[in-house]
């Protein structure tokens, strides 16, 4: 525990209630974290006094703090500037930072004779032409990329007019992205003439090449270079038929950011990845992604994500559409607004065209946690939408799922299913017998097994099995089960996220029951498959159990009842005759060879099985 907490709670006490920035400060004098507060008393003595509501982040950063400073400014958005400015220069270890490590790209465009260009991430003193900057190298490389396959530049190493004419031309010639030039099916002045228009492509967009062309071939038709014309026409096409590609990830908003944060409880340092998808005249054309320690507070972290973001780049759009609850939006709208000139809203959608773009962000963001973590991103996302569903702090990573099977009352016992990282854990399984009574209570069965499996939590030192307790407990069942397992969840003193799993008419799974009601998994695809997936686990192992007590206890009705036979002599001979009809098929002499018989006990068993005859 920091042993200046009361020095510095005293000091915090004394601070004024205005709008200020807060620094705080280690044993080194170093800054360690920077926020602004509305009032600066109320604010700052929340650090140094209780623990319980500090997220682990805020714990350890208050354990380093020596000391603290502060300036006074006159209005919240007033200290929001300035926490921006001194956190850009201070770069503090407990804010969140993000860095901008892609840099610009450039088109470089070379050749004496006969010209191409390529993108680079650097201008050289080359005496080369360049384009550029471009903040985007994605996009600036998509765009090289299909302006080189529409105008059939070449993209081999081949040096011309030095190997103009020398060998044959390679497969994109024949799929129409080059027009191989090595093989002389092409003029330099032509060549250059496509490059030009390549690079008109790529500055000024295909609307206004597309009018170019469109002319160029009206031209070339009325003088009859029907040749030159079909060429035109083929190019005219082929941007159609690629800008078409691009409408496919196009949105009604003319220009928007889409953030979104997925996040993963995996090992001692959990993570999360922001992504960001972003869109100018009504197409993406960018996306980035920054992997992040796993946030407690998502409204916080996303009002800090969005902030550093835009603190490194120059520019912010009309619109930023987000994937929750943002603290402080309109104040950080404000800033973004200032910072652009213009008005900045930030906005979470719900609904439509503008939800579904957010929900692939969201997928975009876990396929890369998922790559980060060696994961699949399919269990990454359905984790992270399922605990979206159920209003968790954080993805579900160990899911534990129980279910009942029985037989009238008969023979009552419970499977317990591990799924980890969305996937079966099978080692952490376990089976239950039910012992606190008899007949058929499922409500009752559940429990009881519940209760058994938290009593061996606090007595097992096993960190996979019982020794672990679960991110969310699934119930076969619906808010019966859930209203009883809950007071055993309250016995032990835990809070666990706990939901059944209601199926339909056709027993497929259906819905999640909580206590007092139903939340629909109809339209979260991903989370669906997840909880019909283990659902159906739960089902198969739990049957699967309960047919193995009910063959034990068949066998034991019929062998062990016989006098001379208990249950090891039972055992060897369903092992050595495999089924019970071959053991009453069997002699004397051939019961008494098995090994644990003795002649006494083969004829008990021989005259049990032939007593009618």
């Amino acid at each position: 525990m920091n042993e200046k907490i009361g020095e510095l709670r005293k000091k915090a006490m004394s601070l004024p209630l205005t709008p200020g920035v807060y620094i705080m400060k280690n044993k080194s004098g170093e800054i360690i974290y920077i926020g602004k507060a509305k009032a600066l008393k109320n604010r700052v003595s929340q650090y140094f006094g209780s623990p319980r509501n500090h997220t682990a982040k805020v714990l350890k950063m208050v354990e380093n703090v020596n000391d603290f400073d502060y300036i006074l400014c006159d209005t919240e958005f007033e200290a929001l500037v300035l926490e921006c400015s001194l956190i850009k220069q201070h770069s503090p270890k407990y804010n969140i930072l993000l860095k901008d490590d892609k840099g610009y790209s450039y088109i470089k465009i070379y050749g004496d004779e006969w010209k191409n260009f390529r993108v680079v991430l650097q201008k050289d003193e080359d005496g080369a032409q360049y384009i550029g900057p471009y903040m985007s190298s994605a996009g600036i490389s998509a765009a090289v990329d299909r302006a080189k396959k529409i105008f059939r530049i070449p993209t081999c190493n081949k040096q011309f007019p030095k190997e103009y004419g020398k060998s044959r031309p390679c497969l994109n010639y024949s799929i129409g992205q080059c027009s191989a030039p090595c093989a002389g099916k092409i003029k330099k002045d032509a060549h250059n003439e496509n490059v030009a228009r390549a690079l008109d492509f790529i500055t000024n967009g295909s609307d206004k090449v597309i009018e170019e062309l469109t002319e160029q071939m009206m031209k070339a038709s009325e003088n009859e270079e029907f040749e030159k014309a079909a060429k035109l026409r083929d190019t005219i096409k082929a941007i159609n038929k690629i800008s078409d590609k691009q409408k496919v990830v196009a949105a009604s908003v003319k220009e928007q950011d889409v953030f979104a944060i997925v996040g993963a409880k995996q090992g001692v340092n959990p993570k999360a990845c922001l992504s960001v998808l972003r869109f100018e005249n009504y197409r993406l054309y960018d996306s980035e992604h920054f992997i992040i320690d796993l946030p407690e507070d998502l409204p916080s972290a996303r009002h800090e994500l969005i902030r550093s973001f835009y603190t490194i780049r120059d520019y912010a759009p009309p619109r930023i559409a987000v994937d929750g609850e943002t603290e402080d939006a309109e104040l950080l709208s404000q800033w973004l607004s200032e910072k652009a000139g213009r008005k900045v809203t930030i906005a979470v959608p719900q609904r439509g065209e503008q939800h579904s773009i957010m929900e692939m962000c969201r997928s975009n963001a876990a396929q890369k946690l998922a790559l980060y973590l060696g994961r699949t991103g399919k269990a990454t996302a359905a984790l992270d939408e399922l605990g979206q569903i159920l209003g968790l702090k954080s993805p579900p990573e160990f899911i534990e799922s129980y279910d009942i099977s029985h037989t009238a009352g008969s023979n009552n016992v419970a499977g317990m299913v591990v799924f980890k990282d969305g996937l079966p854990f099978k080692k952490a399984y376990r089976r239950f017998t039910i012992k606190g009574f008899s007949g058929q209570d499922d409500y009752a069965s559940m429990a009881e097994v519940i209760d058994r499996r938290l009593t061996e939590y606090e007595n097992s030192e096993d960190t996979e099995g019982f020794g672990r307790l679960p991110d969310l407990i699934l119930l076969d069942g619906g808010s019966g089960q859930v209203n009883a397992v809950i007071p055993v969840l309250m016995k032990h003193n835990l809070d666990i996220p706990l939901f059944g799993m209601v199926k339909d008419s056709h027993h497929r799974t259906r819905a999640i029951a909580k206590s007092g009601g139903e939340i629909s998994l109809t339209s979260k695809r991903s989370a669906f498959t997840l909880v019909s997936t283990i659902q159906e686990e739960v089902h198969r192992y739990s049957v699967a159990y309960h047919h193995a007590k009910n063959k034990k206890s068949g066998i034991s009705t019929t062998l062990i009842n016989i006098e001379g036979i208990g249950e090891s002599r039972a055992k060897a001979l369903m092992k050595h005759f495999k089924t019970v009809r071959a053991i009453s098929k069997a002699t004397e002499e051939e019961l008494s060879a098995v090994k644990g018989m003795s002649k006494a006990a083969a004829k008990a068993v021989y005259e049990a099985f032939h007593d009618e005859d």
